[in-house]
Parts: C-alpha cells; structure tokens; sequence
C-alpha cells in the first residue's frame, strides 16, 4: 500500500471506509510505496478517487451489494471511470460554469482531454480526461456538459433559478495548491492532506434545495438536468472495469439486481458497458407553500465496463482502447430517468 495515499484518505475517509476502499480497489504498482516528503500529482489523483468511489458506495445500495460480493470473493475493483454532470450557464452563481468548475481541479492533478463526445438526443456534451502519468491504471472521469440554450426558455430561466446562487468550495488557498501542483507536479504531504478534503467537497451540490415545482418545470424537458437539481455535482456513476461484461451482467441479472437489459457497444466494438439502475433516494424540496416536502428521486448508479485492446497497439506496449462511445454514454445516462 502506497502510504501517502492511506495518510491522504484517512483525512477524509471513517477508519471502516478507508479499510474496505484499500482493500476493494486496484492501486497502481507504479505510484510505489510513497515519499512522505511530498505528494505527486498521481497519488493525489489517486486518492480523491479513491475516496469519490468510497463516497458513492454510501449513497448507492446496489453498488454496495456488488462490492460486498466483490470483497467476499477476495477480488478486487479496477475502477475505470467517475462520471459527473456539470451545466455550461452564466447564471452559476460562484462557480464556473460547465466543466471549467472540474477542469481547474483535473488538469492540476495530471488529467488532459482524452476525447469529445456529442450527446445531441439529451442535450449535453460529454468529454474525458485521462491521467498522463498511468491512464490505464488511474481512473478517468467523464465531464458532460448540459446546454439549457438547446431547450425552451422556460428551462433556462429555471435552471437559472436552481443554480443561479451556487457555491464555489475551492479557497483561495486551494486554488493556490492546485497552481503550485500543475506547476511542480507534487505537493507537500501536509499541504495535500488538507487540499483533498476541499476537492472531494466539490463533487456535490453547490446549489440551496430547488422548489418543486421548479424540479418538474426541469423534468418535463430534461431528466438530466432534472437530476443535477437534486444530486448537483456528485459523481452520477462510478465504473468497474471488468473482463467480460456480458458475463457480469447475466450474473447480475442471475442475482436480482437491478441491471440495464442490454450492453451497449460502441461503434468500433471495443467498448462495452452496462450499469444498474440509479438507486432511488429521498430529497427534499421547497414547496409553494414554503414548507420542505420529500420526494423520491433517482439517484446515482454503477456502471461496468469491458475495454478490448485499441488496434494500434503492439506486443510489447497492449494498451487497451481508452475512449468512450455518444451512443453508449446516451444508453448509459439514461440509468437515471426513471422516475
């Protein structure tokens, strides 16, 4: 076990969450046993990922199922990607809008455009960001981008209502850690110790509770953005990369789970993907009347992957195929627009 990572997560994991997320996800041999001298920009990537994925499980009770099955097993998670939803709006209060709000935090930690991905049925705009030192090793994260100009003006006064007064969680002084990490390519361990917590704070809801009636004004255009209403900037999947995705799937299906009907292939036929469906979950909401009303909603979900070896690859060097596919990711977003 690498220790600047175990001494990073126990800045913002229970002792019982640390434990289990060590022992659940792969930890790439390259990244060493760690110089408590200072912090790389890999390690730290690393970390948040680690205690992003933690986080989820919290939150995601089918996801929790399959990893307790996982850790029973004596296996072990090759997290692949975090996926999370942003909306490019100048109306967003104090953070900046769309991805800008997540790549200020990726680029820092070593990530750079991995590939563009145009979302067109639910009008969005997706992108990935792999990171430089071990892309196939560290996980990915999918930025997707809601456009409220492709729909009503309806819609975009209330997005603009939801999250016209968000919150930006990075200080001063963590914009200045993150400047001196894309500059030196490490940190100070103290330094990333108290960065970390202030990164995982930003992968969730920035915005106060919406009104009801602005979340169904939302959700009768958009499921997606629907769902930002409620959940914000929290990772909507974290994905598992596994061998053979039929295979765990018809597993899954075998089990009772929740599982997606079919797996989505993409064009080149190298990436394919399922998930569960989005776990449903209580949020509260504003009434006309002023009063806090609970409704269920969908929440977020797990995804699993199969990544067949990109064709350019030689003996010596594998690689497998590290993009994404628009027509998988639309199958795939859909997971949380049930009601």
């Amino acid at each position: 076990m690498n220790q600047n990572i175990r001494d990073l997560l126990q800045a913002v994991c229970a002792p019982s969450e640390l434990d289990q997320v060590v022992r659940l996800l792969n930890i790439p041999g390259s990244l060493g046993n760690g110089d408590v001298a200072a912090v790389t920009r890999a390690e730290l990537a690393q970390a948040l990922n680690m205690a992003l994925f933690a986080e989820l499980l919290t939150r995601v009770p089918s996801a929790r199922a399959y990893a307790d099955d996982v850790l029973a097993a004596g296996g072990r998670v090759q997290f692949d990607h975090g996926a999370l939803r942003t909306v490019r709006w100048p109306h967003s209060g104090a953070l900046p809008p769309g991805e800008a709000a997540f790549t200020r935090i990726l680029k820092p930690l070593g990530y750079r455009l991995n590939g563009t991905y145009p979302l067109e049925r639910i009008g969005m705009t997706g992108r990935s960001y792999a990171q430089a030192d071990a892309p196939e090793e560290i996980a990915q994260y999918f930025l997707s981008e809601f456009h409220p100009e492709r729909f009503s003006t309806m819609l975009q006064s209330t997005v603009t209502k939801v999250i016209g007064a968000s919150t930006d969680p990075l200080t001063p002084q963590a914009l200045a850690w993150l400047n001196e990490l894309e500059r030196d390519g490490s940190l100070p361990g103290a330094c990333a110790k108290a960065l970390l917590p202030v990164l995982v704070g930003c992968f969730a809801r920035r915005h106060s509770l919406p009104r009801l009636a602005d979340y169904e004004a939302l959700l009768a255009e958009s499921a997606e953005m629907a769902w930002i209403a409620t959940e914000g900037n929290a990772f909507n999947h974290a994905t598992d990369r596994v061998d053979n995705v039929f295979a765990v799937a018809d597993a899954q299906r075998a089990l009772g789970r929740p599982i997606k009907d079919v797996v989505e292939v993409s064009k080149s036929g190298r990436v394919k993907q399922t998930a569960f469906r989005a776990d449903p979950v209580q949020r509260e909401f504003i009434a006309a009347d002023g009063s806090t009303v609970t409704r269920t909603v969908p929440g977020s979900f797990y995804e699993f992957i199969t990544r067949d070896p990109h064709p350019h690859a030689v003996a010596d060097m594998p690689g497998i195929d590290l993009g994404f596919d628009a027509g998988n990711a639309t199958g795939i977003f859909k997971m949380t627009a049930a009601a």
